[in-house]
């Protein structure tokens, strides 16, 4: 191998560690803003149920509430909207979907790879709460689905009883944008 070619070489490897470390450093960067976003969110939450503030009305990137799955050990704030952004940092309401506290089919959606990953082991019969600074409401799942991603019946009307639905990525162990959607549907308590 010739000097020019060797210097290639090392110079291509050189390159490829160095967009390996960029990939990394980027991943631990929002990987620790979201936590830090989710950190600030339920420590607003806290002091907002301690006080008993309601926000005048709910607006795109606020806090909407806490969806919390307890046998899963999920707890995270939900932000109202389900733009890139507010994905990245949070489980987003679909605004185009009633809030939990109105009657209806209130639906959510998280990455798979982040927030909803425990719902892979979401069960028929669990319980989610969903937690307001002045109020709870309470869930049981009633079924689980797998659709396309087109399928919007998943968000149909619904208002008796009031509905929770939650949607993320499917299959979960799938790398890159996944061709499916994983659906669970609870009924108010």
């Amino acid at each position: 191998m010739t000097a020019l070619g060797l210097w290639l070489r090392h110079f291509a490897e050189w390159m490829l560690l160095g967009f390996g470390i960029g990939c990394l450093g980027t991943y631990a960067y929002e990987t620790a803003e979201a936590r830090r976003f989710q950190a600030d969110q339920m420590a607003a939450f806290e002091r907002d149920a301690r006080t008993g503030t309601a926000p005048a009305a709910v607006k795109q990137g606020s806090l909407v509430g806490m969806l919390d799955v307890p046998r899963l050990r999920l707890s995270t704030p939900v932000i109202e909207g389900d733009d890139t952004g507010t994905l990245k940092r949070a489980v987003g309401h679909l605004p185009d979907t009633p809030m939990p506290w109105n009657p209806g089919n209130s639906a959510m959606a998280g990455h798979r790879d982040g927030l909803f990953r425990p719902l892979k082991d979401v069960k028929i019969g669990d319980e989610i709460r969903f937690r307001t600074t002045r109020e709870e409401y309470r869930y049981r799942v009633t079924k689980t689905a797998i659709v396309k991603p087109d399928d919007l019946s998943v968000l149909a009307p619904q208002s008796d009883p009031a509905t929770l639905t939650l949607i993320t990525c499917y299959p979960f162990s799938y790398v890159g944008s996944a061709p499916e959607r994983f659906v669970v549907h609870a009924a108010r308590e």
